[in-house]
This record gives structure tokens, C-alpha cells and sequence, in this order.
């Protein structure tokens, strides 16, 4: 047993998200922030809450309907300043193709689940095309450095990874009653979303689980609300992460938008050697690596 684990049982922090949702994407840079203060003495664990349904009924209109989601997300963006790509090709079809392969991604080690997980994200965000099928996934996660695609898609089938997704989503559909009436702040006060069986958890939700009780903190929410979450559960925690070079954060994360350099850099500057990919909400950095195999380069190899 090392000397973190007795610490890291003490902390556990649940993020309730979905890679195709956009309000998830935006909080990125401050649930990085989080998670790095945190780090080593906390649990993370996410659920994959399915936010595009299988039994969702399909758009009559699927044309109105992707020109009504294009704006949504260029509203959210407004609000969270993340890049969000010019044009949709389709509103995702499903959340389920995704959700099982960051899953599966996650035997992989903890660094290859966060570059394929941000990579599906990306499917949506700068891309604009939503890894919604088993194929569109692969072709999004191909060239993830580290990544083996073959053991991702076998995994990402296999029915050890879609329970542990049913649960995932079962889990997301039983929120606790704080959020059932919450009238929070807006834009996006995290009140949980009615469904036609219940209620699911809004995305993203961070719930904070300590031997003192828990704290549940939804929606869009400034750095400071989860951090107030931490400090009442364990006082003196977190301590603000020291700030990094931007070459070391790069070597991290290996894809950085603008609200990342900001909170996770010294200076904030584009690190050194990084690949600019312009998006309709401002510009994404990759590390060269990353960039080797990235789709939103494909056309520039």
C-alpha cells in the first residue's frame, strides 16, 4: 500500500458527463484545474451518463434539427469560451459508441482515456462530426498516441464495458433530491433534466463523497464553487495548483484550448512547437505528436 492511497479513499469526486455533451466540453479546463489540485489525495471517477439515448425519438426534421443544435452549441460556447466547430454535420445519433470506447479506453492507463476521451469530444466540438458509430469513433481515436485501436475496439464490444455503461446510466437516472428542484444561477444552473422515466443528473454534475458527508455542485459553475465543495469536506483543501510551463502542460494534455493556457500555464503563451487547428470559437493547440494523427489536420498531411 502506498502512503496516497489511505488519503486517496478519503476524497472521492463523481463527474457525471457524456463526451458528446457541450457543456462538459467547456468545464474541461476548470475540471483539469481540479483535478490537478487534487491530485494524488482524491478518487475521480466518471459516469457516462448518455446523453443522446437510443430510444430517443428521431427528428422529423433532421436538417431544422442540426441547424437548432448548431446554435445551441454556439450559444454554450459563448458562455464557456471552448472551440466549437463552424458547421454540424448531424446531431449525434447516440452517446453509446463513445461512451463505450472512453470506457474500454480506460484499461489503457489513465493518460491514453484522457487523450481518447478528448478526442471524442473533439469529434463534436472541432470537427463537427459526431463519433456516434463504431466507425466514426475509430476514425477519431486513430492516431491517439499509445492507443492500441485493435484492444480499444474489442473492448469497446466486449459486455464486461456495456454493463459497466448500463450502470453508468442507471446511476446518472437516481440523482439525489437536492438537484430535483434547483434553481441555481443561469445559464446552465444544473437542475436534474426530466426525462420520460425520471430525471437524469444535468452534465456535467461533480458530486464530492468524503467521511464528513458529500457536495453536490451541477451545471456551469465557476472554479470557485468547486473548490468551496472541497474546502467544506476537507478543510485546507485544494490548494490552487502550481502553474506550469506551457511546454509541460502541452506534454500532459497534448490538446489545449485558449481557457486551458489561461488556467494551467505560467503565462498563458502557446507552448513551443504547438499546431494551431481555428475553430468558430477560437483556436485549439495540439502537441506535434498529437497532431501527427489528429483528423482535424488530415487535409494539411
Amino acid at each position: 500500500m502506498t502512503g496516497a492511497e489511505p488519503e486517496a479513499a478519503e476524497l472521492e469526486v463523481v463527474e457525471y458527463t457524456d463526451p458528446l455533451c457541450p457543456w462538459a466540453w467547456g468545464s474541461e479546463p476548470v475540471f483539469r484545474q481540479l483535478r490537478a489540485a487534487l491530485a494524488p489525495g482524491a478518487r475521480w471517477r466518471r459516469v457516462y451518463s448518455i446523453l443522446f439515448d437510443t430510444d430517443d425519438d428521431p427528428a422529423p426534421d433532421p436538417a431544422a434539427e442540426t441547424a437548432w443544435y448548431s446554435r445551441y452549441v454556439a450559444e454554450v460556447a459563448a458562455h464557456t469560451g471552448a472551440p466549437r466547430a463552424a458547421e454540424l454535420d448531424r446531431v449525434a445519433r447516440s452517446s453509446w459508441p463513445a461512451s463505450l470506447a472512453a470506457r474500454a479506453a480506460e484499461a489503457q492507463g489513465p493518460l491514453v482515456a484522457e487523450r481518447v476521451l478528448r478526442r471524442l469530444r473533439e469529434s463534436v466540438f472541432v470537427l463537427g462530426r459526431p463519433a456516434d458509430t463504431e466507425q466514426r469513433v475509430l476514425e477519431c481515436v486513430r492516431g491517439v498516441p499509445d492507443l492500441d485501436t485493435d484492444r480499444l475496439a474489442a473492448d469497446a464490444a466486449s459486455a464486461a464495458v456495456a454493463g459497466s455503461v448500463r450502470a453508468d446510466r442507471a446511476e446518472a437516472r437516481a440523482p439525489l433530491p437536492e438537484v430535483l428542484d434547483l434553481d441555481g444561477p443561469s445559464p446552465h444552473p444544473g437542475r436534474a433534466k426530466e426525462l420520460d422515466e425520471g430525471f437524469r443528473y444535468a452534465l456535467p454534475t461533480l458530486i464530492f463523497r468524503s467521511p464528513a458527508g458529500h457536495r453536490v455542485v451541477p451545471g456551469w459553475r465557476p472554479a470557485e464553487a468547486y473548490a468551496q465543495a472541497v474546502l467544506e469536506l476537507r478543510p485546507g483543501r485544494p490548494a490552487a495548483p502550481a502553474r506550469r510551463p506551457s511546454e509541460q502542460v502541452m506534454d500532459l494534455h497534448r490538446s489545449l484550448a485558449v481557457r486551458d493556457l489561461e488556467l494551467l500555464t505560467l503565462d498563458g503563451g502557446v507552448p513551443t512547437g504547438a499546431l494551431r487547428v481555428d475553430t468558430a470559437g477560437g483556436p485549439l493547440w495540439l502537441h506535434p505528436d498529437e497532431a501527427a494523427g489528429h483528423p482535424a489536420l488530415a487535409g494539411d498531411r
